[in-house]
């Protein structure tokens, strides 16, 4: 069974230029941790290093069935942590346990080549995702069709539009069972009759998953697909709860 556990994790961004000229002056002109965003921070040992802390002292633990929403305003975190569960960001502090694979809906394009056909990128995204060359090979013909770009997949990416980039890689994606499905509501995939047919596939890839984690600030599709919150501010926690409890939180905040 899959499980995550996160112990006190921390990430923090430097900002190696900070102690010249205006940058200094705008991170220290107004306190820090207000606004949005993460914290920003002056740590000092042998030198001082300034930076910002996207996420702090982070415990979290998720097993079999948890379906996870992310609640928080712009730059509190969510990002961050979707990024530390995919395995894209370490922790400067911190351990992070994951039994399981994840398969991240974020950044969906990335092992993609754009002088490569529409056929040769399912190939290279589907390797990138850890399939066999014959494993790609029996999805080919589901994922072409899903993505319903026709004869554009003969032809190289670098001739799609944003969109049909985006279904390509989305259909190659959500072709494989996840153990843990990390998904950003910020996903676009092109025209509105494909985001609907996206959504549906969504629905039930996150259904087949053994943990969902899922970013968004739709009220509605939280309340659907997830069975418990938590809110991030400043790259901290500040409740956990059922959806509704958490949302109620972020809302009379």
């Amino acid at each position: 069974m899959a499980f995550i556990e996160l112990s006190a994790v921390t990430v923090l961004f430097p900002i190696y230029d900070a102690a010249r000229g205006s940058l200094k002056s705008t991170l220290f002109g107004s306190r820090a941790g207000s606004g949005t965003g993460g914290t920003v921070v002056a740590e000092r040992g042998g030198r001082a290093v300034t930076g910002i802390r996207a996420l702090d002292q982070i415990d979290l633990r998720l097993e079999h069935g948890d379906r996870l929403a992310l609640i928080g305003h712009n730059g509190a975190g969510k990002s961050t942590l979707l990024r530390v569960l995919a395995g894209i960001y370490e922790p400067g502090t911190g351990s992070v346990q994951i039994d399981g694979k994840p398969v991240p809906m974020f950044n969906i394009t990335l092992g993609m080549d754009m002088d490569s056909t529409g056929y040769e990128n399912i190939v290279l995204r589907g390797l990138y995702l850890g399939l066999t060359r014959r494993e790609i090979d029996a999805k080919v013909e589901e994922i072409a069709d899903f993505s319903g770009l026709g004869s554009f997949l003969g032809l190289p990416m670098r001739t799609y539009s944003t969109g049909m980039r985006m279904r390509l890689a989305f259909s190659v994606c959500t072709s494989i069972r996840p153990d843990i499905l990390l998904v950003d509501e910020g996903l676009g995939t092109g025209d509105a009759a494909f985001i609907q047919k996206a959504q549906a596939r969504i629905t039930r890839f996150s259904e087949e998953a053994s943990i969902l984690v899922l970013a968004a600030h739709n009220p509605s599709l939280l309340r659907q697909l997830c069975n418990k919150a938590l809110m991030l501010e400043h790259g901290r926690i500040t409740k956990t709860g059922t959806v509704d409890e958490v949302l109620d939180h972020y809302h009379g905040r």
